[in-house]
Order: C-alpha cells, then structure tokens, then sequence
C-alpha cells in the first residue's frame, strides 16, 4: 500500500496540472470565438445567432460551417449577415462577408471590417490520433440570456467515414450517394455538441492550436439518417480541409 501512495500522488499532480492547462487554454481562447447569425436593424430581436465561429490570420477572418450562414437574408428587412463578439448582453455586432466556401467539407469563411480580433493557430494537417483529448468552446443554445461561450471537453473517439451503410437504398440522398462514391475521414468525439456549436473550433487542450471545426448537422445528415432518434455523437471535420481553401484563396492562416 505504501508503495502506491507516491504513485497516487504523483496522478494527483497530473490531473491538477491537466485542469489547470485547459483553464488557461480556455481563457486564452475565448476572445477568439465569436457567434454567426444575421442582424436586422430593424428586428425584435435585431440580432439572432445561428451557430459558432472562431478568428483566424490577421484577425479578420471568420471560419464556421457553411449551412450555419445558409439562412436567406430578407433585402426588404435590410438584414445583414453578422458576427457577434464580446460577452454577456455587451455583445457587439460585426457586418461580415462570405469570401470562401467548401460545400463539400461544410466549411465557410467570412471577412469582417474595422479591427482585428485575436486570432487562433491552426494545428498541421495530420490527423490527431484516437484517445486524444480536446475541447471545443462555443454557443450550445444560442444567445437567449446574452453572449456566454461554453467549454466541453472529451476525446477523439474515432476517425471514421462520413457515411455509413443503409438497410435501403432508398434511404440515400444525392448528396449521400456523392459522398458515398468519394467518402472523407472526419472525427467522431466523446463529447455532446448541440446545434449552436455547429462551427466552434475543436483544439488541443495544451496548445489551443485548431485541429477540426465541430459539425452538428452536416455529417449526422450522412452517417445518422437511419436512425430514427439523435445519438448525441458529435463530429468535427479536420482542419486539413482548411488548410486547402485557405491556401486555393491565398488567405495566410
């Protein structure tokens, strides 16, 4: 028994440490995720936020999903499509343009003018491997009460294909049969993402560094279908599908 007591210690020490890293990580972060949605200056509420984003490069550029800014804007309502930064109900409001998109990845990148915003790192293209442990931070149920990012934390579960087999081939879409014909390698988590997290940056927890973009709806479309009721499995496509619109845009990461 007493052998153990310095091993035990010794764990003690390492979880504390592991805590205390993912605090100054997601403290570090925060400033650089941002939310997606639409502002109507004439609108009750004016703004309303449709998923997440996070800032890349020079501090002007926005990544997120691309079905996040999918919504139609209403020309007669003069809505505009916007980033929401800043906390709590001091949140402000960001015009933003779409500049890039991959529909394929479900990736979109928006431009925003006036000043920069700190910005994230963006891991290599490797894959990270199964077990690792992240984190994402984000707008789980949008901004009812004011701008309050979360953190969740889990691990990479698997590297899986973005499709899997149906019982019936009637079960699958064009875009699923397009897929199925050319399927990608995304990551599957150990960790519950809801519909306002679509976008939010999955990171390594040591290094903040960017290494996915969490993905709600568009992978669950293709490896969910047959299932009649949500699994809570939640996905992030990887950040080499990234690092290749980025560089067919001559956008600098």
């Amino acid at each position: 028994m007493n052998k153990l007591l310095p091993l035990l210690f010794i764990g003690l020490i390492f979880s504390a440490t592991a805590r205390a890293s993912l605090e100054d990580t997601v403290s570090l972060l925060k400033p650089s995720v941002v939310g997606i949605g639409v502002y109507t200056p004439t609108g009750q509420p004016k703004n309303q936020l449709y998923g997440t984003g996070f800032v890349i490069g020079d501090g002007t550029y926005i990544v997120t999903n691309k079905h996040v800014i999918e919504q139609e804007l209403d020309d007669n309502l003069l809505q505009k499509l916007a980033v929401f930064t800043g906390k709590g109900q001091a949140a402000k409001v960001k015009l933003a343009e779409l500049i890039a998109s991959d529909k394929e990845h479900d990736i979109a990148i928006l431009k925003i003018s006036g000043q920069a915003l700190p910005a994230l790192s963006l891991a290599k293209k490797d894959f990270r491997r199964e077990g690792s442990t992240i984190a994402f931070t984000g707008f789980p149920i949008g901004a009812v009460l004011g701008l309050y990012p979360v953190t969740h934390q889990g691990i990479i579960a698997a590297i899986t294909p973005t499709i899997i087999p149906v019982d019936d081939a009637r079960q699958i879409s064009i875009a699923m049969l397009k897929r199925l014909r050319d399927p990608y390698l995304v990551y599957q988590l150990d960790a519950t993402a809801y519909p306002g997290n679509s976008g939010s940056a999955m990171y390594d927890i040591k290094t903040g560094e960017v290494i996915g973009i969490i993905n709600k709806v568009f992978v669950q479309q293709s490896k969910e279908t047959v299932i009649s009721k949500p699994s809570g499995i939640t996905y992030a496509i990887p950040v080499k599908y990234l690092h290749k619109l980025l560089k067919k845009h001559n956008i600098k990461s």
